[in-house]
């Protein structure tokens, strides 16, 4: 793959000052798909991902998949030769996403009216705990508060027992999906517009997972119901849920539309339930879903997890096992899809990650840099981007500002 040719972003370069997961994910997305990406970092210190777990050894496994396309200059920003620098920086970059708690970028003279003054085509992409504005703007926020406060975990887990929150940073990864979507929006708006001018995006952590919860809104708004939390699809679909097999594993099976069912009547030869007005329709099923479960459940105990899988396969069923991550290394979809790809690790020689999604027909993504080390790139980019003799880069590092 040529540089002319390395994704659909190539030629759009990002400045990265964000820590931690939703806004550097954010960026890596882009990277991902051809953007230059320079990850901004505080000399000595770096992003605060770089000391978070899962480890081997004294090495974080994290970073390797969320940090990689991106090039790292440590600088810090508080400095008044930092901000020279990053205004300099500044003026040859199509984005700029940060994380910083609102109002902290403007205290230091770095806000998006400064930065635009120097560049009025940059993109500004900003993510916060809640916002830029409103009572909690200055509130500290991060993805497992930011899920309760979404409405999301008051719905999550068994009515019996207390709400429970992702196992993972999901709000996160969805709030830099969301980021990185607007961002690409707005560089395409400003890219058509006659102006030709760039502008702020932002974002809350909480939003990102509230704007998917659209039937919660409208269910309160008409109905006046505060949904129970509950595993599963409870109320949405019936059958839905989690089902366990004859070898003691489990399937996950749901039949969100009445064709999806009619094919599931087949495939338990209870075609009879179509013609019963107990279970012939969605809505019917749903009052009467203690029924259908107890149906379904004894059906699928009947058989191991690899028969129900291959039945229900062959009816046109959504139906699949519920994968371990050991499961996932060796499933042919996996490989087939590439999702997991190899890539140079200065430690450990090789690590696994995740692969480029979406792929692209003509201009595919790729992964064309490992995660970067601390500062790796200051030399070369203060040399040859901006133009640092080499005596001026000692200088900055005896002063401590790169």
């Amino acid at each position: 793959m040529t540089a002319k040719n390395a994704g659909p972003l190539t030629g759009v370069k990002v400045l990265d000052i964000s820590t931690m997961i939703a806004a550097p994910f954010g960026a890596t997305l882009l990277g991902d798909f051809g953007a230059e990406v320079i990850k901004i970092e505080l000399p000595g210190k770096g992003d605060t991902l770089r000391t978070v777990g899962p480890w081997k050894g004294d090495e974080p496994l994290r970073w390797p998949g969320l940090a990689r396309n991106k090039k790292s200059i440590t600088l810090d920003i508080r400095t008044e030769k930092g901000k020279e620098i990053f205004k300099s920086l500044i003026k040859g970059s199509d984005v700029l996403i940060e994380n910083f708690r609102p109002g902290t970028l403007e205290k230091w003279g770095l806000g998006y009216e400064e930065l635009k003054q120097m560049n009025p085509n940059l993109i500004m992409s900003r993510v916060s705990g809640y916002g830029q504005t409103g009572p909690y703007r200055e509130k500290a926020g991060f993805g497992t508060p930011g899920t309760a406060f979404s409405g999301h975990t008051g719905i999550s887990g068994y009515p019996d027992r207390p709400p429970v929150s992702p196992s993972y940073s999901l709000l996160d990864y969805i709030t830099g999906i969301h980021i990185g979507l607007a961002t690409v929006s707005a560089l395409y708006s400003r890219d058509v517009s006659e102006d030709g001018e760039g502008q702020e995006v932002e974002m809350g952590l909480y939003e990102s997972i509230f704007r998917m919860l659209e039937f919660l809104v409208a269910e309160y708004d008409q109905n006046q119901k505060i949904r129970e939390r509950s595993p599963g699809l409870s109320g949405h679909s019936s059958p839905a849920g989690t089902y366990q097999t004859k070898d003691g594993k489990f399937m996950v099976l749901v039949c969100s539309t009445d064709s999806t069912f009619d094919r599931l009547a087949d495939a338990m030869d209870r075609k009879d339930m179509l013609e019963d007005d107990r279970y012939y329709t969605n809505a019917v099923r749903l009052k009467h879903d203690d029924d259908v479960q107890e149906i379904v459940s004894t059906w699928i105990k009947q058989f191991t997890q690899a028969e129900i899988s291959e039945k229900l396969d062959s009816y046109g069923v959504p139906v699949s096992p519920i994968l371990t991550i050991e499961d996932i290394f060796n499933d042919p979809q996996y490989k087939a899809r590439e999702n997991i790809v190899e890539v140079e690790h200065p430690r450990l020689g090789r690590i696994k990650v995740p692969g480029v999604v979406p792929k692209f027909s003509k201009t595919p993504g790729s992964i064309r840099m490992r995660a970067p080390e601390l500062g790796e790139h200051s030399e070369d980019i203060l040399t040859n981007e901006l133009g640092f003799s080499a005596e001026e880069v000692a200088a900055l590092k005896e002063e401590g500002v790169i």
